[in-house]
């Protein structure tokens, strides 16, 4: 499902791996935008609901999973900008294809070329639809000690977004997980939410 922005709305990606501070992050932002009479949706959660259905997850990642997560993402924001004015994404449609391609690598299988392409094809449709993609950094130093797989599946899953990011030429502010990187994101978010409220 690949949709045009709402007159109005904005939505808000944030795209990186476990312990980049994404959480931290979202928080920030949707407490500044609440402060400019901003209503706010926060959108995610999707890995846990694939594995409540039984689907496999994190670097056992199928191309069926991640064709789900994908399609699944983005009806929850189209669905979530009917009655907000921001939809801010956690994991937004190029963070399921980043984690299965990084799967991919970390079991050191060969993709279905034909799958992977459609898989690319529905990222590079709806990267337009972003206001704003935010992909934050991974520190190997805090990552250490993340309780979200292992360094090297971490390190694979970031190297991946950023490629993607790369790959597509998806218009992205790189922020790091240190408070005037993260201030600057805030800034960052605030003007594009209310630039979309004058469209």
């Amino acid at each position: 499902m690949v949709t045009t922005p709402l007159p109005g709305r904005a939505r808000i990606g944030i795209l990186g791996g476990p312990w980049t501070g994404k959480t931290t992050l979202a928080r920030r932002i949707t407490t500044e935008l609440a402060g400019h009479g901003l209503r706010v949706e926060r959108v995610g959660g999707l890995a846990k609901r694939a594995a409540a259905a039984g689907m496999p997850k994190m670097d056992t990642q199928t191309a069926h999973t991640t064709e789900w997560l994908m399609h699944q993402g983005l009806a929850d924001e189209t669905a979530a900008l009917t009655a907000a004015n921001v939809v801010l994404a956690d994991g937004p449609v190029l963070g399921p294809l980043a984690y299965y391609t990084a799967a991919l690598e970390h079991r050191g299988e060969t993709p279905d070329e034909l799958a992977l392409d459609r898989l690319r094809l529905l990222a590079s449709l709806a990267v337009p639809d972003y206001d704003l993609l935010i992909a934050t950094v991974l520190d190997p130093q805090e990552a250490t000690d993340s309780p979200h797989g292992d360094l090297r599946f971490q390190m694979q899953v970031h190297q991946h977004a950023h490629a993607l990011l790369a790959d597509l030429e998806a218009p992205h502010t790189i922020v790091e997980n240190v408070d005037a990187s993260q201030a600057a994101a805030v800034t960052r978010a605030v003007e594009s939410a209310l630039k979309a409220a004058d469209r």
